[in-house]
């Protein structure tokens, strides 16, 4: 893949990793003399399987070393005006007034459900418009928190809870990892004074997800593994809501062991998840799915499959997405994923007319998603260089701008 920038993260990621050059390329098989002339900025591309080894090598997602599909996608700004006002909203000025109590016309249930509808825009990519409306979000929150009657309180801390646990995720999407852990500790401390007890071990999962993000996968693995061992003790997996988030927890582990280059231990625990993920739609339903964390048996087998093609295992990750029958409640992001996902595994094994035929269906399903996604363009670039090229393959080089 051609990347300007690819050099400079790999530096980026390496350095913190406290690897030197020489132990990178022990660690991920690839020549010493490749990382160099990668970090020096005299070489500008790497082969897919290059990538994939120096990503295992630094513990990290390879989209985390080839860069994740832009947050913002009108402008590709950071740190534009909008996002001034998410960082606002998350951190409010020193000596600011505190909240005032709601109005007459306040709703709860009006604001739990633009809350709602924000995590439903945020899984389908929708960052602008997410943004747009967290500022809002928040404050309104805040006000609730303001409210006289106690269960109005309560219930105005659940949802600055989840307003800012959205925060979190998005700031996570723009970069800003340390800014989303802000946003994740205040939520935390906001749901621990709300009446849900499953609002706390919802949020240290997306904790858990930043940290890795950071690549603090101890750390992540510490508190997935803390958190959902306490709901297990305290009997929060007795209805579908608790299943799902210590589900979730279980799921993050998983991945943090992966990462860490247990494979063995992750693949076990996805399947435990995977067995335990049945019971869910026996068990009753809280009600509104969008405002809990993603599990069921089609969401972990959409992980597994992330988990074995991402660890060097693409025949494991094709036995495991065949045949998955996807839930209505996975989210839009989750079935584009596997696709992509797919598509590696393909490419992983030769297999590159499968590949296509997957890249086809992703182009069908998410186009613009697809067109500003790193590893798409990776792998089309791969499948573009070599000699014979797969009927269909064209219009996909050339709808990414890699034919030219």
């Amino acid at each position: 893949m051609a990347n300007e920038d690819l050099g400079r993260t790999l530096r980026r990621l390496r350095r913190p990793a406290s690897l030197t050059q020489e132990e990178l390329a022990e660690r991920s098989g690839v020549s010493v003399d490749v990382i160099r002339q990668l970090e020096q900025g005299r070489k500008h591309s790497a082969r897919l399987p290059t990538l994939h080894a120096l990503a295992n090598g630094l513990g990290v997602e390879l989209t985390t070393l080839l860069g994740d599909p832009p947050a913002v996608s009108s402008t590709g700004e950071n740190d534009g005006p909008r996002f001034v006002a998410v960082r606002r909203a998350i951190m409010p000025a020193l000596w600011g007034p505190e909240p005032e109590p709601p109005g007459p016309g306040f709703s709860s249930d009006r604001l739990r459900e633009q809350i709602a509808d924000g995590w439903t825009q945020y899984h389908s990519a929708e960052f602008d418009t997410v943004m747009k409306a967290l500022p809002d979000l928040i404050s309104d929150a805040r006000t609730a928190t303001a409210s006289a009657n106690d269960d109005d309180r309560r219930t105005g801390f659940a949802a600055l809870g989840k307003a800012l646990q959205l925060a979190g995720h998005v700031a996570v999407r723009m970069g800003k990892t340390d800014l989303a852990l802000i946003s994740l500790e205040r939520a935390i401390e906001a749901a621990g004074q709300s009446s849900d007890p499953l609002l706390p071990p919802m949020i240290v999962n997306s904790t858990a997800w930043t940290y890795q993000r950071q690549g603090r996968l101890e750390d992540a693995l510490s508190i997935a593994l803390r958190v959902a061992d306490d709901m297990l003790n305290a009997g929060r997996t007795d209805t579908a809501d608790g299943l799902k988030v210590w589900g979730a927890l279980t799921m993050s582990a998983a991945t943090s062991a992966a990462r860490s280059g247990d494979y063995e231990r992750a693949a076990a625990m996805m399947e435990t998840a995977e067995k335990e993920a049945a019971r869910v739609s026996k068990l009753p339903d809280g009600g509104d799915n969008r405002m809990v964390s993603v599990f069921s048996p089609s969401s972990v087998r959409i992980e597994r499959v992330r988990l074995a093609v991402q660890y060097g295992h693409p025949k494991d990750a094709l036995a495991l997405a065949k045949g998955i029958r996807l839930s209505k409640d996975t989210p839009p992001s989750w079935r584009t994923w596997l696709l992509l996902d797919v598509a590696r595994a393909h490419t992983d094994i030769g297999d590159a007319a499968g590949a296509v035929k997957t890249l086809e269906s992703l182009r069908r399903v998410a186009p613009t998603w697809m067109r500003h996604h790193t590893l798409a363009l990776a792998i089309v670039r791969d499948l573009w260089a070599l000699p014979n090229h797969p009927p269909g393959l064209r219009p996909l080089a050339e709808f990414l701008g890699v034919s030219e």
